[in-house]
């Protein structure tokens, strides 16, 4: 693939995640407030806790950490999954936000073929080997969240994001 074709390509696939990135975003601004505090299932994340898993566990590592390289700080176990309760649901936003142009600036200039150059030390190979299927990866985790904060979103005040006709009998 030539030069050209590539960037283009890389164009296209950072625009599908920055579409998955605003849906989240849309999904947890219309979240009256107090319920992306309150879990809405069994397993007991919050709408602000995977803002937050999002930020550090996807973006931060994935395209910061394991693709650029960066020594930056990681969260622990299930700590990327625990918004505090301190902090804002505007500053969780902003740093999903900020979070997310750090990491497309990140792999700015690498090629779609380029592989990781960390990944956690006594865990083996990375599941991905290349730029490209990290792209990938990240836009299917970002819309599987994204899904998950539509239905949490029905669940709190009924909304939907795609609203269904009633089938026909």
């Amino acid at each position: 693939m030539d030069g050209g074709s590539e960037q283009a390509l890389k164009r296209e696939l950072l625009s599908w995640l920055d579409e998955q990135r605003r849906h989240v975003v849309e999904q947890v601004e219309t979240m009256p407030s107090e319920a992306r505090r309150r879990s809405q299932v069994p397993s007991g994340w919050t709408a602000r806790g995977l803002l937050r898993h999002l930020t550090l566990d996807v973006e931060r590592v994935w395209f910061r950490a394991v693709m650029a390289g960066e020594e930056v700080e990681l969260p622990q176990g299930y700590e990327g999954w625990t918004a505090p309760e301190d902090e804002s649901d505007d500053d969780l936003l902003a740093a999903y936000a900020r979070e997310c142009s750090l990491a497309t600036a990140a792999i700015e200039g690498l090629s779609l073929d380029a592989e990781p150059v960390w990944w956690f030390e006594g865990a083996g190979d990375p599941p991905h080997s290349s730029l490209r299927e990290v792209i990938l990866h990240v836009i299917v985790e970002t819309a599987t969240h994204a899904g998950h904060l539509d239905v949490c979103r029905e669940l709190v005040d009924g909304s939907q994001r795609l609203v269904l006709d009633e089938p026909t009998t």
